[in-house]
């Protein structure tokens, strides 16, 4: 069986499907420690270094031509920006009302910036574990990363973390841990009490494979590397009691910036594969053929039980993989009080959307973890929007590519500590609905942008940028968004015959208005994509943003794009956001 899975697995192409440059939308290209966005983060980054970027001279035309700032607040003919343009550089295009990073409620109320298998980098099969991979996850926002640990024949003293089944390589439990100490030191260090820069708990997603005598192991290695850094004892007691029902919740702030453990919990009689072998996603033979040699070996290995020292330190909460539909139509059969629902995105995908109110309103009490479908091998993502909607708080990402569900998480989480207060509706008490039953009409002003990252090897002048957008919304599980787009931008080769502005393909100016109505909730995303349009070929993605639109700010402001990687380019956008009642 090991030659067999080897022979299909060597067969992959490592993110053959995420090269460069390629056209599909939802390409990204795989993340590494140059990365700053995808759980929340590039907003301090760009609140510091906006003042740095250029503004061509179009663009500086155009905000005086439109009245929005007068010359002499410009700097039109200077390579400084006037006070007025300076001003508006430094205006973030979004605004967190704090009531959404507010800490008083209890844990099952937020959304939670999450990473599913987070040791590896690149490929879900065959690529490499990493203990960096988790240093990266959480300084770009992951508040929930995934640990696989497993018995080491090698040192059965020291657990390993790893893929299994699989070629991917493997780390110690300990290097793991290790990291995420470091990290948790450095962010108590760099912490302030301004909002998005707070210290917040980090939760571990612990998948035991271990025997006994590994998940002692594995505790004790966690008390040694974590110390008082673990949730402390008493939070843990009085979780214990809310498990029986005995106590009020535990608040997100009593968490502090603590580390929490989700411990398994089984089930009787409980089936390890879930829905994925039943998963008929559309795959190519080699990927099919990867996959079932996984699933197999995978069935024939059962996870044990969970020690008490284990059980113990789990508290927030028992991830349990539900056997039937007890979870949201009466009372979980079997479960502990206080679980979290661990389901496959295909999974819960198969219950909406007939059952969306009565799942909202479990989530609103319990937690949910919802996780990528098997046939994501090459690190593409689920479309957790419709997921939220429902409230799921832990849609864990494949961390590995910056992708257009990324570019979507990190819309969410921007400008927050990774935990994100859940809309009214979708909080206990709440409607469940988190529709308002009113139309919306959102009006994005284009103006231009200014140094347009072209890769190599393109020419400049052979580029026709636009720029397309699409509303991403809770209703769209079949992800059908709503596109509108720019004409493409094309300089005048004979300049001299062209009056005005006549800017390089690289400083594009649209001066154009993209129109959508929607039905309005909390939960509506704008991703932003500047591409070029090549004839007789798909066109390729230069540059991306996305924002959640209750956060955009009303008027004018300069988004600096991301590239790929989630990396910030020099290129920024100059829009206008404005959002009405029907």
């Amino acid at each position: 069986m090991a030659d067999s899975l080897a022979s299909k697995f060597a067969k992959l192409n490592p993110l053959s499907k995420l090269s460069p440059w390629e056209y599909d939308e939802d390409v990204g290209q795989e993340i590494d420690n140059t990365t700053i966005a995808g759980g929340g983060h590039s907003t301090r980054q760009t609140d510091i270094t906006k003042t740095k970027l250029r503004v061509s001279h179009a663009l500086k035309t155009f905000l005086i031509k439109e009245n929005i700032l007068r010359e002499e607040e410009v700097g039109l003919e200077s390579e400084q920006p006037g006070d007025g343009l300076r001003a508006l550089l430094n205006k973030s295009h979004i605004n967190v009302p704090f009531e959404v990073t507010d800490r008083s409620y209890p844990l099952p109320e937020y959304f939670i910036s999450s990473s599913h298998n987070t040791y590896l980098l690149g490929h879900q099969l065959t690529g490499k574990s990493s203990a960096t991979a988790y240093e990266t996850a959480l300084n770009t926002g992951s508040r929930c990363v995934e640990i696989d640990a497993w018995d080491n024949e090698d040192n059965k003293e020291e657990p390993k973390v790893t893929h299994g089944y699989t070629l991917v390589s493997h780390i110690p439990f300990r290097a793991v841990c290790e990291t995420i100490r470091d990290v948790i030191d450095r962010e108590a260090t760099q912490s302030t009490n301004a909002q998005g820069y707070r210290a917040a708990p980090i939760m571990l997603s612990l998948e035991n494979h271990c025997n006994a005598q590994g998940q002692l192991r594995l505790v004790e290695i966690m008390k040694e590397v974590f110390g008082d850094r673990l949730l402390s004892k008493a939070v843990r007691e009085k979780g214990h009691r809310e498990q029986e029902g005995d106590s009020d919740p535990v608040t997100l702030a009593e968490l502090g910036s603590k580390i929490v453990l989700i411990v398994e919990y089984h089930l009787p009689d409980e089936e390890d594969i879930s829905d994925e072998e039943n998963d008929t996603s559309p795959e190519d033979e080699e990927e099919k053929q990867a996959r079932a040699a996984y699933l197999a070996k995978k069935k024939a290995t059962v996870s044990g039980a969970i020690i008490p020292e284990l059980a113990e330190l789990g508290v927030y909460a028992q991830s349990v993989k539900p056997k039937d539909n007890s979870w949201f139509e009466s009372v979980l059969k079997d479960g502990p009080h206080d679980h979290l629902i661990n389901v496959s995105e295909t999974g819960l995908a198969s219950k909406m959307p007939g059952s969306n109110e009565k799942i909202a309103e479990h989530n609103s009490r319990h937690l949910m973890r919802v996780f990528p479908k098997g046939t994501r091998i090459t690190s593409k993502n689920l479309k957790q929007v419709p997921f939220w909607g429902i409230g799921a708080h832990i849609c864990a990402m494949n961390w590995q590519t910056f992708n257009a569900s990324m570019q979507i998480n990190e819309a969410l989480f921007s400008g927050t500590d990774g935990y994100v207060l859940k809309p009214a509706a979708l909080r206990a008490g709440g409607s469940m609905n988190i529709n308002t039953g009113r139309r919306k009409r959102l009006l994005l002003h284009v103006a231009g942008a200014t140094d347009l990252p072209v890769p190599e090897g393109v020419d400049k002048d052979d580029v026709k940028p636009y720029v397309t957008c699409t509303i991403v919304h809770t209703d769209e599980l079949g992800g059908a968004h709503p596109k509108r787009k720019t004409s493409p931008y094309k300089q005048h080769r004979l300049g001299f015959l062209h009056r005005g502005e006549n800017p390089p393909a690289t400083d594009p100016i649209w001066n154009e208005v993209l129109e959508w109505e929607y039905d309005d909730n909390e939960l509506v995303f704008l991703r932003i994509l500047i591409k070029s349009d090549i004839s007789f070929a798909e066109n390729p993605v230069f540059a991306v943003a996305a924002v959640r639109l209750l956060y955009a700010v009303p008027g004018w402001s300069f988004i600096r794009m991301l590239d790929l990687k989630g990396r910030e380019t020099q290129c920024s956008l100059l829009v206008k956001f404005s959002v009405h009642d029907i």
